[in-house]
């Protein structure tokens, strides 16, 4: 039987593995100006899959393997497409994460996704403000 953590976490940790994935095409195609930005955005990803996999050992859960390769939403093959993408992926988590928020059992995982929906929301920001979305940002993040 699965707790509402291991639920949660397991539904983010899917939603991670695609936006490691995703910041690999993100980096291809990305402007080179984004190198830098594209590079700590995937370190942050990378953290927070290893982070939410062993927080799932932790709790005696199995840990899901991710999949062999993600879909894009879209062609991705220029640095627009590439920013649309990094987009797409940050609304991904923070709406993974939100959730997590919502059905955690414990202080301790609703912490971790207070803080996972948080990165996601600035990553988010970041990338509807070089696409020139006026607002950058929403007042709730991940909000389905």
């Amino acid at each position: 039987m699965t707790t509402p953590d291991q639920q949660a976490l397991t539904a983010a940790l899917g939603a991670e593995y695609a936006a490691v994935y995703a910041y690999g095409v993100i980096a291809a195609y990305a402007n080179i100006d984004r190198a830098k930005l594209v590079s700590e955005y995937t370190a942050a990803h990378r953290v927070r899959r290893d982070a939410t996999a062993d927080a799932l050992k932790s709790l005696g859960a199995a840990v899901p393997a991710p999949d062999a390769a993600y879909t894009s939403p879209f062609v991705v093959d220029d640095p627009i497409p590439a920013a649309k993408l990094a987009v797409a992926v940050e609304t991904d988590c923070a709406t993974a994460w939100r959730a997590a928020v919502e059905t955690a059992g414990t202080p301790e995982v609703r912490r971790t996704a207070v803080e996972a929906l948080t990165e996601s929301a600035v990553r988010l920001a970041t990338w509807q403000s070089i696409l020139g979305a006026n607002p950058a940002t929403i007042a709730f993040p991940g909000q389905p």
